[in-house]
């Protein structure tokens, strides 16, 4: 009897918390097979490639106008959802920030960079979000991305490329501009011109950005998060942060000691679990979220 209710509250208490999850909407980015790609490649035709898609995700209560767009990381040729997405997403809705979980395709498509079809993703869903600011009472001035390893760089390219329009409209969304008005690349992969330095060598130092980086006008403010021990040098998200210091566009660096690639060397407990903390308090300052009031920084 007593086994009995035990499970009967375990059960009841998973109930409980599954109904305190905020509910989300699931959102194909394209109204027909992806540009570039045929319709016979994908799954439900007997392909093995999986519907690009975005996650909706409203917060139980809802106190920014801000909505953040989270992009894992996976080598462009996977998307570490649980991995990378989860613990972010959960913290922003519990601080009323909307979130968008971007599936973005994978893997690499033949023909074309390693990145392309990707950045067209980012690119139509930051539109669909835009075009959606009025039902989610967001601002379509408060859209930005967040974005892990691969999902670092192609956070990258949606913040510094988005006037490089990479497909043909497809419908009234696509009137809409890409841009992007915050972006914070963590560990970005793939950004340095001497590639991944797994023994932490020092590779990085005398390395140059890549040119996939356009920097244009509608370039934003970022924040970068790194670990100086990671084998995508930290010194990826030094040169980008250099690049805006240049430009006169507002930066905010965090580079943690030791701290190896998605921090699989941390524990939890870890100064560096607290990135999103930094973040929040990034976008206070820079206005994109409320700021408590004796915490104002004047600019």
């Amino acid at each position: 009897m007593k086994h009995v209710l035990r499970l009967s509250l375990a059960l009841l208490l998973l109930l409980c918390a599954a109904a305190q999850l905020p509910a989300f909407d699931t959102i194909n980015l394209w109204p027909s097979t992806p540009p570039g790609d045929k319709a016979e490649d994908y799954q439900d035709k007997g392909g093995s490639y999986y519907t690009p898609r975005m996650e909706y995700w409203k917060p139980t209560k809802q106190t920014a106008d801000a909505c953040l767009i989270i992009c894992c990381g996976g080598c462009y040729n996977g998307v570490a959802y649980d991995v990378e997405g989860v613990m972010p997403r959960d913290f922003f809705l519990e601080h009323g920030v909307p979130v968008v979980m971007l599936w973005y395709r994978t893997p690499r498509r033949p023909g074309v960079e390693k990145h392309f079809a990707a950045w067209q993703d980012v690119q139509r869903a930051v539109r669909i979000v835009r075009d959606h600011a009025e039902e989610w009472k967001i601002s379509p001035d408060k859209i930005g991305v967040m974005g892990f390893s691969a999902g670092g760089h192609l956070c990258l390219m949606a913040a510094t490329s988005s006037m490089t329009q990479t497909y043909e409209p497809v419908d009234d969304a696509d009137k809409l501009p890409c841009n992007i008005n915050f972006a914070v690349p963590v560990y970005p992969a793939y950004s340095l011109t001497d590639g991944v330095d797994n023994e932490n060598t020092g590779r990085g130092n005398d390395a140059e950005l890549v040119d996939d980086f356009k920097f244009d006008e509608k370039t934003p403010p970022m924040c970068f998060i790194h670990g100086d021990g990671d084998g995508y040098s930290s010194m990826a998200s030094v040169m980008v942060y250099r690049q805006l210091r240049k430009m006169g566009i507002p930066g905010e660096m965090h580079v943690y000691a030791y701290a190896n690639h998605a921090f699989f060397n941390c524990g939890p407990d870890a100064p560096i679990r607290k990135y999103p903390q930094r973040v929040l308090e990034w976008l206070q300052t820079i206005g994109i979220l409320e700021t408590p009031e004796n915490a104002k920084v004047e600019h």
